[in-house]
Order: structure tokens, then C-alpha cells, then sequence
């Protein structure tokens, strides 16, 4: 199966398991919009409570707010969201169909990373143990004309980017034959700038109503509450400030499932911290948040950092943490050393002096940010992904299988009498009823146990419990594990305890 069919298998699976539905769906659906079912609803939570949990208990000086979606105009317009939030969009004249110019250019230069790829697996099928990869890279013809060929586009694609050259943007794309998936042609529009943020009218009247903005983004609230924090919190730098909440950006380029979305949530810490600290904190905050997401144990080979060449407005450094999504490496988290821009801009904006007295140096200074910022969405979109398995058995039976880290997996345990009659089902119900304040649990009764067990592997419920006629005499029950299929008998009162181990999100947090 290539990684583009494992994908849309994914989708496909999503949706018939309660994972994910496309938004309106009786309606035709509201492209790039969907809505989470009642799994995805559960692994989204687990997923928050991990990150909300990893940041506010574990760190004494970050507290956590919830600010508004509706804000203030003013802010955007001090944030440079007003004047600054755009994409460099192109339209493609056979098909009518409009991309961003700047992703068409990062997928050619995949296209050419891939071809490299690719090349440097035959070297490695072909020399087995004897390869050496760096040497390969180095020397072989094909490998050399690829990395010559993207040293090339790269180079003039950072330039374009760093100048807003929007007629660069074209030429490249001209230059380089890069073709409309759809029509297949480069017959190409000029390319032009597209605000990204939704506006709406706040007001009784349609002549008395302001414009304002769903915010694109939710480090600004954070912002504009900084005073308000650090005041009533009594903080000291350095402080952190969290919040999850939803944003929205008119994308246009909205594509590959929750991956990019006009409505989706995040997961921000702003970091204040004293002007000339910021790299060494940046540097840290790289660490621990990478340490984080390998933590969850899909393999630190499915992770790098992405330095970013090309900095925002408001950064004097920046870095991806990307993961290995079906479709390739792409960014899952980012973080960012903001300076004093945001508040300094607030500051000037507002009128209102936004600063923090150091009692120690008698030194009044505006705090410099280093941000972490990640989607909850594109977080889900990679569990799933990574722990999506179709697997032969060696009955010669298959099933597929969700290998969700356990702490994170929607179901924890499943209770499953063996029949529906003999008081089995009572016991079921019994021991359902003990662990239910302490794990989310289903019962299910209906069909063989072998399609129930089926079932619940597709939903990535780590236990699977069976009452049986035993069971009545011994109060012992078989507990099934999710990724081995090995089976043991388990006193009902031990049950608590041997779940609690594997899926409580306090092991998770113990090992950060």
C-alpha cells in the first residue's frame, strides 16, 4: 500500500469509526471544515489534557487563561495581521483553480528530496551493510544532479521569499515547468497577495457595526493579558503563559484532511523572559518540547527540527519540529523567539505602558517572548496516522488495528461478557460499573467476542475484558492486550491497578 492509498484509508477509517466527519456532511459538507465524532472527540481531549498538564503542573511559573475569540481590531492591526497575514496565491487558468505559490514551490522541492531519497535506498539495497551513506551522497551522479537542481530552486526561493518578489514566486514556477495538478498545464495568472482572516460586524445596527476579526492565531490574547497576569499572579521572570483555543484563516490551500483547516485549534505557551536570555531559552524550549512528543513513544526517527531561513517580522530565531506524516515530514509544532515585538507593538498601539519592573536591578524592561505553538489538529492527524496497522494474522485472519500510545487512546478498556444470558452480562455490568469513574470504558454484548475484539482494535482500546461462565465461580476475568493479543486471567479486584499502569497520564508526565 503506497503511503498516498494508506492515507486515504486513514480518512476512510476516521469516519466509519467516530473519529472524524466532514462538517454539514447532509448538506454536502463545508470544504476544509470537519468535526470530531465521539473517538476523536476523546483522543483530541487526552491529547490537550497531555500538553495542558506537561506545561501548567509541571512547570511552577506557567499558569494558563482562556481569552476571547472576538478581540479588540486594534490588536490585529498592532500584531501586523492587518497589514501582514497574507499568502502569495496563483490561479491556474485551464483548471480555475487557485494555490499558494509558495506551496507549490516547497512540493516541487520535495518531489526533488524524494528522487534523492529514492536513490540512496537502491545504493543501500545494493551494498547492504557495507553503505555508507554520506560517501553515497557525496559521489553518485543521479544524487549529485538532484541536490544541484534543489540547491538551485532553494536558493532563489528563499530570495523571493525574504523580498516578497511576487513575480519571483511566478517565475520560479514558470521556470521549473511546475504544472497544475488538475489541468496539468503552467498556464499560470500572476501571483497576488490574499489576507487570510475572517471578518464579521459587531453591533445592534448594520450602520453602527464595527469590523472585527475571528482571531487567525491565539498568542495575541495571551498578549493583551499579560499585565493582567502578571499582576494578579505575582509572577517574576521568567513566567509562562498557556492557552488552548480555537483560530481561523481563510486558507485556500486547505487540503490533506485536518492537516490545514480554516477552523482549528491550538496549543500556545508564551515564554517571557529577560531580554538577552532568549536563545538560551529558545534552545531549551526546542529540547523540552521535542522531548515531549518522542515521549509518546512513535519512534524518534519520525521527528526533526526544521530551522526556518526565512524569519518572521517578529522573530530573531524559529524552528519546526516536523513529523513523518503519510504524505512526508511535515511541521507539527513551532517555536519561536518573538523578541519584545508583540508587546512593544501593544504597548504603542494601546497607549498603555506594558513592562516588567525587575526589583533586583531597579530596571523597568519590556519582556522578551519565546514562543511554542502546535496544532491540536495536525497533533491528532499524526497519532492516527503513525498508529494506523492492518496486519495478517497467523491464523491467516487480518485486522486492522489503531496503536494509540494508551494514555492518549480514546477507550481504555472494553467489558465484554461472553454471552448475553447465565448472569454473565451482571457481572459484566458489575465490574463495568467499578472501573467507569476511573477509565472511559465501553460494554458491548452484541456479535462473537473475536468481531467485538475486532472492533475495539479498530478504535485502539488498549484492554479488552471478557466475563465468562469462569468468572461467576473465581471472580477472574481475561484480559486481552490491544497490541500483542496476548491473553491472561485477572482477578476482577486487580483490574484497576493493571489498567492504571499502561494508560494513566501521569506515567507519561513522570518520564518528561
Amino acid at each position: 500500500m503506497t503511503q498516498d492509498e494508506l492515507f486515504k484509508v486513514l480518512v476512510a477509517h476516521c469516519k466509519e469509526y467516530g473519529f472524524i466527519f466532514p462538517s454539514s456532511e447532509i448538506y454536502d459538507g463545508l470544504a476544509a471544515v470537519y468535526d470530531y465524532g465521539q473517538m476523536g472527540v476523546e483522543l483530541k481531549n487526552n491529547i490537550k489534557q497531555y500538553w495542558w498538564n506537561a506545561m501548567t503542573r509541571l512547570n511552577e511559573n506557567i499558569v494558563g487563561i482562556d481569552s476571547c475569540i472576538f478581540m479588540h481590531p486594534r490588536i490585529w492591526e498592532a500584531s501586523g495581521h492587518v497589514g501582514a497575514f497574507n499568502d502569495p496565491l496563483i490561479d491556474n487558468k485551464d483548471s480555475k483553480k487557485r494555490y499558494r505559490a509558495d506551496v507549490l514551490i516547497e512540493e516541487f522541492l520535495a518531489k526533488i528530496e524524494e528522487k534523492m531519497n529514492k536513490e540512496v535506498e537502491k545504493g543501500r539495497k545494493r551494498f547492504g551493510e557495507a553503505f555508507d551513506e554520506d560517501q553515497f551522497r557525496a559521489t553518485n551522479p543521479n544524487v549529485l544532479r538532484e541536490k544541484a537542481k534543489f540547491d538551485a530552486v532553494h536558493s532563489r526561493f528563499v530570495e523571493v521569499q525574504e523580498a516578497g518578489d511576487l513575480a519571483g514566486y511566478k517565475q520560479i514556477i514558470v521556470d521549473n515547468n511546475i504544472v497544475c495538478p488538475i489541468s496539468g498545464t503552467c498556464n499560470w495568472t500572476d501571483v497576488r497577495q490574499f489576507n487570510l482572516m475572517f471578518s464579521t460586524s459587531m453591533g445592534s445596527t448594520a450602520e453602527g457595526a464595527n469590523t472585527i476579526y475571528l482571531r487567525p492565531e491565539t498568542a495575541q490574547g495571551i498578549f493583551v493579558n499579560y499585565l493582567n497576569v502578571q499582576k494578579t499572579g505575582r509572577m517574576k521572570l521568567p513566567f509562562g503563559i498557556a492557552q488552548i483555543g480555537k483560530a481561523f484563516r481563510n486558507e485556500i490551500v486547505a487540503r490533506q484532511f485536518v492537516f490545514r483547516m480554516r477552523e482549528f485549534e491550538q496549543m500556545e505557551m508564551q515564554f517571557f523572559i529577560k531580554p538577552g536570555t532568549e536563545l538560551e531559552w529558545f534552545a531549551k524550549w526546542k529540547e523540552n518540547r521535542m522531548k515531549w512528543h518522542v515521549n509518546l513513544g512513535m519512534g524518534a526517527e519520525n521527528y526533526r527540527f526544521h530551522d526556518h531561513e526565512k524569519l518572521a517580522h517578529y522573530a530573531n530565531a524559529a524552528t519546526d519540529i516536523e513529523f513523518c506524516f503519510p504524505f512526508g515530514f511535515k511541521e507539527l509544532e513551532g517555536i519561536h523567539s518573538r523578541t519584545d515585538w508583540d508587546l512593544g507593538n501593544h504597548q504603542k498601539f494601546s497607549g498603555r505602558k506594558i513592562q516588567y519592573f525587575d526589583n533586583e536591578t531597579s530596571e523597568a524592561f519590556t519582556p522578551y517572548v519565546v514562543e511554542t505553538s502546535i496544532g491540536v489538529d495536525r497533533m491528532v492527524l499524526a497519532v492516527l496516522s503513525h498508529s494506523y496497522k492492518e496486519e495478517q494474522l497467523e491464523n491467516g485472519e487480518s485486522r486492522v488495528v489503531l496503536s494509540i500510545p494508551a494514555p492518549l487512546a480514546p477507550v481504555k478498556a472494553a467489558v465484554l461478557p461472553l454471552v448475553k444470558k447465565d448472569g454473565l452480562p451482571e457481572l459484566a455490568q458489575e465490574v463495568m460499573d467499578e472501573l467507569k469513574f476511573d477509565f472511559n470504558c465501553q460494554y458491548e454484548e452484541k456479535d462473537s467476542i473475536g468481531k467485538r475484539y475486532r472492533r475495539q482494535d479498530a478504535i485502539g482500546t488498549p484492554f479488552c475484558i471478557t466475563v465468562d461462565h469462569e468468572s461467576l465461580v473465581d471472580r477472574c476475568v481475561t484480559v486481552r492486550d490491544r497490541d500483542t493479543m496476548q491473553q491472561e486471567r485477572v482477578p476482577i479486584g486487580e483490574l484497576r491497578s493493571l489498567i492504571d499502569k499502561r494508560v494513566n497520564l501521569n506515567n507519561l508526565l513522570r518520564n518528561l
